[in-house]
Order: structure tokens, then C-alpha cells, then sequence
């Protein structure tokens, strides 16, 4: 790499270097001089706890997301860039792209810069199209700044040269960033490397390494181990920054004892910071549940929030972290994830800080964790398929995932679907500890089950006129007392004002020095400018003359609480929870009905019940074949909208669906797929009456009926129906099949129909690596499930061009090196057996050289 600057590469460029320990000082400096150097401008903290001012810079550089002002930063379109981003640009010539050096955990290719070599040009831009999507750079040739190459063996002139050169660049199979795309995470390539990779030259069988991972350790835990007073010398003389000009408030919910508090609250003062009893002067709220009021007032301020795991990590580190960057930093529910309550999880392949975090975490989201699985477990959560626990998982036909699933259903706080293919995927000679924990707390999904938008209106409004009444009559009493007197940490009257959303001031000892003012986070308003912060400072009188105004108010609210819950309400005559319940003028009478009768409002309203169906949908409808939505998109959207209100769920996946509509039996991916799901079939007619009648019907009296169909196709819809649900989508469990690359209508479609009876599809090239799958025997081998007669066969779905055809020898050598009889078959017998639901076999299936097609 070259550090000659281009002058004024970095004219436009006004920026700031977060420090770390993962950046030197003497990394901040080089890369602090050459980006002057080059004409740019640098704008350090102004502030001691290294807060960023965002007006003024464009560019932030830092190796990781993990510094407070990351998500202002995104949200006010700053770039932020790793440190290659300077030395990239230095090398070009010009500006690099900042997202291909971005820091967001989600760009899993951030920082690589792949060439392939040898591979068909298919593949080659589906690989660099899902690297540059994930934050990665291409680059035709091998430049200095190339880290891993892509390639199927040794042989291509760029891997040589790699040797030549002793180049730290890696030489990686394509099935590693197929996985790591599967997965959405960044595994280690160590098995996809070449010359040797050890996912070819491994067996399944073979024991997987153990993954350790010790940065887990401090966050593996709700409750963590934290220093007794007698033996905490050492923290509390260590002084830790990372509380400078902070202002902490530890909740009474936390459950530790006075000594170990007054250690805490110590080590906090000793770091420069300042203890507070108000949520509303609070940098920093430390709690261990999300159900109190100080919890929301907290969040909704955009403070720290963290509980007693994050605080400790904090002080054993002294850098700050983001209390939502590990899931168990983050205060827990006290009711736990809901459904998870029914849930029974053993865990399996994950070993030291790994296992321990999984098994807590899964104690958080409130299932029972069993150290030893049964056949009354309901999940086994492992890091691979090699294990006694796995094999007993798929006899007993218990859910087998992996952690990300857990991860995920609790960061979402939802309950993830178990037919995403992310959660039961497990790549080979991979251990899948090694990226535990690197799931955060989605953000949007907390604020939105825990403190929506108006959650603190809503707890002041249930609480009434008797808190209102309460607090009026405390108000004097905290203003003249509480600055002379403190109130007891542990008294009644602390807890009665915690529990109505009102913290006492803090203790004279504890509150630092007041000189020391924590800068407010940026943030964007509508009008441009920055936000202000409201003045915290107000007079003695002005606080006497506000509760005698709220006293003089006590009746009106009194009467309006009143008001409130009688039956009926306060406005338009009655309650109402929305605007479809009140009538306009004239529609509250009695309406005909069909029949010529009359109907009354409460039937009217039993309607309006039947046709707006909220929550979950009743029907998980999918459609093929239905013509009355062609090139009419504008429609569909609107008739979607409608059967979404009646609890039709118009779905496009048919691994998810109770419900298919389709004018006839169409040998469709969706229909095919759909069958080995056992929905029930009607005919797209039912979408027509619905929308007529404004109203979901019964579809029993839609089921589909083809005798036409059945006949042209040979079997009976409701026999296979019945089959697909005997067979629960396990029709093709054990089977190996291959598909060609250029068989018509695409491999996909093939593998998704075999994928949907159990079995995995893989693609035949003639090339290595078929063989170690074709010795695996497909996901499972269910020996129970086959004569032991039955010859072992491998099936390779052809087409009948010359170019499929020449891969016929070789498929039957590779089929006859393992041991097992090749049958080059059909697109037919894939389609015949997944609409019949059942193995058939006859020799019109079967493809030979006569069948192939004659060239001209």
C-alpha cells in the first residue's frame, strides 16, 4: 500500500477519531496526520467523555459501533468508517465508498476485498454480489488489498501467484460465503480453506472443535458476580473515567444489599460521577426489570439503560459499551417473552461462557431450561448435528435450532418462526459457539412492547386523582425537607414515590460536584435545529405556586376520573375505542336486511365484528393461478387489504400457509410445495365471494373439486392430501438427490419442491465435493423408514440436452464410488410424487444417451 497523498484528497473531509482500546493512541495519531496531510479537518471531543459534536464533522472513524454517539450518527447521515477507510483512500487516489469499510455489525463483509478465480460466471456474480450487499469490495485483479480469493481448487494462475508471493491473502471455497449468507453471520473460513479445506476431507460424523469464547465472560449473566464490600480495595481505588460528568441512578429493584450499594455508588463518585436519586437528572438508569415507570421515563429520554451485568462490565473495563450491543445487559421482563412460558430447552454442542449465556438467556425469556433432554422437551438448541442429544432431537421429533433462533425471538421479543431456514441451518465443520452473543436488543422492538410512544401520559392518566392527590399533598413536604433531610433509601416513603413515577433528590454526599454538567446526546429535530435542553434550575416559590395550582385543580380531576370510568364515558354519549364503532348522523337506525327484514344496531355491530378481524389471521391464503389480479396491482392492493380485515392473510410462502386457492390443479413451485404442508385446497372462486359479500365465508364450501385434473394427472387430490399429512413433510427424509444447473424451468424450483418433503437438493456439476455429499446420505438417515432390502439409490433430476448429458458418466462413477445405484430421472418424477404424495416408480422415469436430444 502506497501513503503517497493525492493533495487535497481529504480537503472536504471534516472528522472525528473515537478512541478505544481497539485503536491505539499511536494508530489515532498516524491516521490523524495523514487525513490533515491530505487537507482534512479534525474536530475532537469537546467534552471529556469523548461525546462527538455531529454538526460539525462528516466523517467518523472508528473500528467498531460501540461508542455512544453511533445511532446519531446514522441518524444524521454521518459516515462512519473503520481506519482501512483512510489507507483505501490513500491508495486509489480518491474517496472510498464508506459502506464497504463501515463498522455496522450487519455488514458481515465489511473490510474484505475478494477476486474470484475459476469459477462459472453464475456463481461468480451471485458471490460478489452478496459481498458488496454485505459491505465488501471486488477486485478483478490480486492487488495487495485483496484478502481472500475465491476458488474451487489450486490451479488458477491468481492462487499460484498467492503461494509465490507468501501473501497473507486467504484461498476460500464459495461454500463459505454461501453459509455466512445463509446465516447472516461471519463464520470463520478456517474449514472452506484451500488447498485442503477440511469440509471436504471430513466426514459428517467427525466431532466438531469446541468453539471458547471468553469475551462472553461478565455478560453471560443477569447476575453477575459482583465484589463483596470487604474485598472490592482495588475497584473502588482504580479510578474508572467511564463515569466522568455522568449522572447514574440505581434502581431499588436491583436486590443487592446497602454495603455492596455504597461500594457501587463509590466507584461511581471516585470516577467523577454522580449518584442521583431522580430518573429525570439521570445519564445513566440501572434497573434489573422494564416494567417500572422509571424504566420508561428513562428509555423514552434516550438515557443508558442497563441492568446490574451491564454496570459491573463497566466497571471491570472502564470503556463504555452499549447496554443493548448483549442481550442480558439489558433489564429483563418480569413475565418473561410470552409463549415462551409452554417452551422446554435443552442445549447441546455449546461449551463454557457459551452454554452458560444460552442457558440464562433462555431462563430470561421466561422457558424452563433442562440440563438433560427428554422426550417432553419441546426445543433442543445445539451448535451442530454431532451429538447424542441430536440424534435423540430428530427420533423423538423435537424442534432442533440453533442459537440464533433464541437470540432473536428475544431481542424481537417475538417468538421467531421455526421454517426460516436461518434457524435450522448448520454448516459443516463449523461450530456455531463462535458467534454466540453477538445478537443485540432490537431497539424498536423494546420501545414498542415496553415504552411506546405516549406510555407515560397513559401511566399518569391510570393513575388519577388519588396519586395526583398524594403527591399534592408530599409536595411541600419534599421541597422543604428534602434538601436538608434525606430520605432514607429504604423507607416507605422512597418507594411510594418510585412506584408513582417520582424520585427523590439525592443525598447531599452523593451528589458531586455540580459544576460538572453532562452534555445532552444530539439529535435531529424537525426544524434543523439542535434540540434544547430544558432548564432543570427553578425557584422555591415557582414550585409552591405550581402545587397549589395543582391542589386548587384536585376536584375538576376528581370528577373527571369519575367521569371516566362510568359506563358510557364522557364524550359522544358513550365510550368509544375507535372511530368505526361511532355512527354518523342517520346510520344508527334500523337498516333492512336481504331478506327484507330488519336488523338492530347490536347486529349491525356483530357484523362490523365478523368482517374486522384484528390480530392474528384466521386464513393464511395462498394463491396460484388467480387471475383476477393480473397486471392489476393497484386492485390487488386493495382487495389484499380487505381480506387482511376479514382474517384472510394473503401469504406468498408456501411453508406457511393453512389455505391454498387455485382454479384447477396446476403443476405450479407453489401449488407442489404447498401439498407436503397438507392445506386445505379450495378454489379461487372463495376470493370472489368474499369480496362480494364483504365477508369471510366458510371455505369448506369452496374445497377444490378437478376430476378433470385428477384424471389427466393420475391421482385423487384428497388420497394425497391425506398422505402429506401422515408423511408431516418428511416424504423425501434420507434420499440423496442431485439436480443439474440448466435443467428447464431452473434448479430452484426443484430444490425448493424437495426442500418442502424434508430433504436437501443439491446442485451436480461433476465437480469435487459431490461425492462427500453423496456419502453423507442426505439430513437424515431414518433407517427404520427402508427395507432392509431396498437398494440404496442416488437420484440426479435431468433434463435431456446435450449439456446435461454429458454429466450422466461421471454421476454414475461418483454414485458407484459410494457404494449406492444412480437413477438419472425425469422432472417428472419429482412433480408426480410431490402432487401424489408417495415413492412411485416405473421406467418411464428413468433417462438414458437414447433419450437426449438430437442437435442440428
Amino acid at each position: 500500500m502506497t501513503n503517497e497523498e493525492v493533495p487535497g484528497l481529504f480537503s472536504q473531509v471534516q472528522f472525528h477519531i473515537v478512541q478505544s482500546q481497539h485503536l491505539t493512541t499511536d494508530e489515532a495519531q498516524n491516521l490523524s496526520s495523514l487525513l490533515r496531510n491530505g487537507g482534512a479537518q479534525e474536530h475532537p471531543s469537546s467534552t471529556s467523555q469523548g461525546r462527538v459534536e455531529l454538526k460539525e464533522v462528516t466523517h467518523i472513524i472508528s473500528p467498531h459501533s460501540d461508542f455512544p454517539d453511533y445511532d446519531n450518527a446514522n441518524d444524521a447521515l454521518k459516515a462512519v468508517v473503520k481506519p482501512e477507510w483512510v489507507y483505501a483512500s490513500i491508495h486509489k487516489g480518491r474517496l472510498a465508498n464508506p459502506r464497504s469499510h463501515s463498522p455496522d455489525p450487519r455488514m458481515i463483509f465489511s473490510g474484505l476485498v475478494i477476486s474470484c478465480a475459476g469459477l462459472p460466471s453464475g456463481d461468480k456474480d451471485a458471490i460478489i454480489g452478496g459481498v458488496v450487499a454485505m459491505g465488501g469490495l471486488y477486485s478483478s485483479s490480486v492487488t495487495r488489498l485483496v484478502t481472500h480469493i475465491v476458488a474451487l481448487n489450486m490451479d488458477p494462475e491468481k492462487c499460484q501467484a498467492v503461494i509465490q508471493k507468501d501473501s497473507k491473502c486467504k484461498i476460500v471455497l464459495p461454500h463459505w460465503f454461501d453459509d455466512c449468507l445463509k446465516l447472516g453471520k461471519r463464520i470463520d473460513e478456517g474449514p472452506y480453506s484451500l488447498p485442503n479445506p477440511e469440509i471436504l476431507r471430513k466426514r459428517p460424523e467427525d466431532r466438531v472443535p469446541d468453539a471458547n469464547r471468553e469475551d462472553l465472560q461478565g455478560a453471560s449473566s443477569t447476575q453477575p458476580q459482583l465484589p463483596s464490600p470487604t474485598n472490592s480495595h482495588n475497584l473502588t481505588v482504580r479510578r474508572h473515567d467511564v463515569f466522568k460528568e455522568k449522572k447514574v441512578m440505581l434502581s431499588y429493584d436491583l436486590g443487592i444489599g446497602s454495603r455492596l450499594r455504597g461500594t457501587i455508588e463509590d466507584i461511581i463518585v471516585g470516577g467523577g460521577g454522580i449518584v442521583t436519586g431522580s430518573v429525570h437528572k439521570a445519564d445513566m438508569f440501572v434497573c434489573q426489570y422494564r416494567e417500572s415507570t422509571d424504566f420508561r421515563i428513562a428509555s423514552t429520554a434516550g438515557n443508558d439503560v442497563g441492568n446490574l451485568a451491564w454496570l459491573y462490565h463497566l466497571i471491570t473495563h472502564n470503556i463504555w459499551t452499549s447496554p443493548m450491543r448483549r442481550l442480558l445487559h439489558y433489564p429483563i421482563s418480569q413475565n418473561g417473552l410470552p409463549g415462551f412460558q409452554k417452551l422446554r430447552i435443552s442445549l447441546s454442542n455449546y461449551n463454557g461462557e457459551a452454554r452458560v449465556y444460552l442457558e440464562n438467556l433462555a431462563k430470561a425469556a421466561g422457558a424452563e431450561f433442562t440440563k438433560t433432554m427428554k422426550e417432553d422437551n419441546t426445543h433442543l438448541i445445539t451448535a451442530h448435528q454431532v451429538s447424542e442429544k441430536c440424534d435423540a432431537a430428530k427420533e423423538w421429533n423435537i424442534n432442533m435450532v440453533n442459537h440464533l433462533w433464541l437470540e432473536e425471538s428475544y431481542a424481537k421479543w417475538q417468538i421467531q418462526t421455526l421454517t426460516n431456514p436461518r434457524y435450522t441451518y448448520f454448516p459443516p465443520r463449523t461450530n456455531l459457539g463462535e458467534i454466540v452473543g453477538q445478537t443485540p436488543i432490537d431497539k424498536k422492538a423494546a420501545e414498542r412492547f415496553f415504552f411506546p410512544k405516549g406510555c407515560l401520559e397513559e401511566s399518569t392518566s391510570e393513575q388519577g386523582k388519588e396519586l395526583n392527590a398524594r403527591y399534592t399533598e408530599k409536595h411541600a413536604e419534599q421541597d422543604s425537607g428534602l434538601a436538608d433531610n434525606n430520605i432514607h433509601p429504604q423507607s416507605s416513603d422512597y418507594r411510594l414515590m418510585q412506584s408513582e413515577g417520582m424520585t427523590p433528590k439525592a443525598p447531599k454526599q452523593n451528589r458531586g460536584n455540580a459544576s460538572l454538567k453532562t452534555p445532552t446526546p444530539w439529535r435531529i429535530s424537525v426544524g434543523g435545529k439542535e434540540s434544547d435542553t430544558p432548564s432543570t434550575a427553578s425557584s422555591r416559590g415557582a414550585k409552591n405556586r405550581a402545587a397549589a395550582k395543582l391542589h386548587d385543580q384536585a376536584a375538576d380531576i376528581a370528577l373527571y376520573e369519575k367521569e371516566r370510568k362510568r359506563i358510557g364515558g364522557v364524550i359522544f354519549g358513550g365510550r368509544t375505542k375507535s372511530n368505526e364503532d361511532i355512527a354518523p348522523n342517520g346510520t344508527r337506525k334500523r337498516s333492512a336486511s336481504k331478506e327484507g327484514g330488519v336488523t338492530t344496531d347490536e347486529e349491525n355491530k356483530d357484523v362490523k365484528r365478523s368482517k374486522k378481524t384484528k390480530g392474528q389471521p384466521h386464513m393464511r391464503l395462498l394463491t396460484t393461478g388467480y387471475k383476477g389480479w393480473v397486471d392489476q396491482a393497484k386492485k390487488e392492493s386493495e382487495d389484499r387489504g380487505r381480506l387482511r380485515e376479514m382474517g384472510i392473510l394473503i401469504t406468498q410462502d408456501p411453508t406457511n400457509c393453512t389455505h391454498v386457492a387455485s382454479p384447477a390443479i396446476v403443476r405450479t413451485k407453489k401449488f407442489v410445495c404447498a401439498l407436503a404442508r397438507a392445506p386445505m385446497v379450495i378454489s379461487t372462486d372463495f376470493i370472489d365471494e368474499c369480496l362480494a359479500e364483504n365477508e369471510r365465508l366458510d371455505p369448506q364450501e369452496y374445497k377444490l373439486h378437478d376430476t378433470a385434473g385428477e384424471k389427466r394427472l393420475g391421482f385423487k387430490l384428497d388420497d394425497a392430501l391425506q398422505k402429506a399429512k401422515s408423511n408431516k413433510g418428511h416424504l423425501l427424509r434420507g434420499m440423496s438427490i442431485f439436480c443439474t444447473e440448466n435443467i428447464q424451468s431452473g434448479f430452484d424450483i426443484y430444490k425448493s419442491i424437495v426442500e418442502a418433503n424434508g430433504e436437501k437438493c443439491l446442485l451436480y456439476r461433476a465437480r469435487a465435493g459431490s461425492t462427500a455429499a453423496a456419502r453423507a446420505g442426505g439430513l437424515d438417515d431414518d433407517a427404520d423408514q427402508m427395507d432392509v432390502d431396498t437398494p440404496d439409490y442416488i437420484y440426479l433430476i435431468s433434463g435431456t440436452t446435450p449439456e446435461e448429458a454429458k454429466l450422466w458418466p461421471k454421476f454414475r462413477q461418483m454414485a458407484q464410488g459410494t457404494g449406492k445405484l444412480p437413477r438419472i430421472v425425469r422432472t417428472d418424477w419429482m412433480l408426480d410424487l410431490a402432487l401424489r404424495q408417495e415413492i412411485q416408480w416405473h421406467d418411464g422415469y428413468s433417462l438414458s444417451e437414447d433419450n437426449v436430444e438430437k442437435t442440428h
